[in-house]
């Protein structure tokens, strides 16, 4: 069994809005990546407890940060524009 098999248990934490802003992040970054391990070789359970935690914990991102920089790159238009060359420099929402 590797490391990151989540047969048989229940994805359960705490509650998003008791995490303080770094408990958040790094639940965000454990997440992200188990994410891969657990499409490929999780439960159906599995993944649906951890879809589950994790529109969770964006959500909670996303409530706290509702003006986070976003990358131009990152938009429709910005990829439309790409062209080849990305650009990694966020932008601010509305300029």
């Amino acid at each position: 069994m590797n490391a990151h098999d989540e047969r048989g248990t229940t994805m359960t934490g705490v509650e998003p809005s008791h995490l303080d802003d770094q408990q958040l992040m790094k639940e965000l970054e454990t997440i992200h990546r188990t994410r891969h391990d657990t499409l490929l070789h999780g439960s159906n359970d599995a993944l649906r407890a951890h879809n589950e935690r994790m529109a969770q914990l964006e959500g909670e991102y996303l409530r706290r940060n509702p003006r986070r920089p976003v990358a131009a790159g990152r938009t429709r238009e910005g990829a439309r524009e790409r062209g080849g060359a990305d650009t990694a420099a966020p932008t601010t929402p509305g300029t």
